[in-house]
C-alpha cells in the first residue's frame, strides 16, 4: 500500500545479518550504533530492522531501471534513500537547493533529471560564494 511517510519496516534477511561480538552486546547509545549489524549497515537499525520502500517499474520506470543497472554493475539490489539536506537546513525542494547542497558538501556528483554535474567541473567561485550560505543554519 501507499505509505507517504515510509512507516513500514521489515527485518533484514537473516543471511545478511552479522553476528554481534560479545563485547558489543553491552553497549548503549551512540556506541551501539557503531556496531556493524549486517552486510548493509547503512540501512540496518539496532534491532535488525530496516525501513522499507519499494520501487516498481510501472510507476517509477526510470528510477527502477537505474537501481537495476546499479545492481548489474555492483551486485547490490538496493540503494539508500535518505533526506537531501545538510544537517540543520531544510530539505532540498528545488534544483537551486540541490545545487547549493551539492556544492557545500563532500558529494562528488549531482544528477538532476538528465543532467550530471561533477564537483570538479564547477566554478570555484560558486563554492566560495556559497560558504556563507551554510553559516545561516545551526548544526545539531
Amino acid at each position: 500500500e501507499e505509505s507517504p511517510y515510509m512507516l513500514l519496516v521489515t527485518g533484514v534477511q537473516e543471511d545478511k545479518r552479522c553476528e554481534i561480538p560479545e563485547p558489543a552486546k553491552g553497549l548503549y547509545g551512540i556506541e551501539l550504533l557503531k556496531v556493524k549489524r549486517s552486510e548493509v549497515p547503512s540501512i540496518t537499525h539496532v534491532d535488525f530492522s530496516a525501513r522499507l520502500q519499494t520501487v516498481d517499474e510501472s510507476r517509477h520506470g526510470r528510477y527502477y531501471r537505474m537501481i537495476r543497472a546499479f545492481e548489474a554493475k555492483s551486485g547490490c539490489p538496493l540503494v539508500i534513500n535518505t533526506s537531501f539536506n545538510v544537517r540543520g537546513e531544510p530539505i532540498v525542494c528545488t534544483p537551486e537547493n540541490a545545487y547549493h547542497c551539492f556544492m557545500m558538501t563532500h558529494m562528488d556528483v549531482l544528477v538532476l533529471e538528465n543532467q550530471i554535474l561533477y564537483k570538479h567541473e564547477q566554478p570555484p567561485q560558486v563554492a566560495e560564494a556559497l560558504q556563507e550560505y551554510l553559516t545561516t543554519f545551526e548544526l545539531d
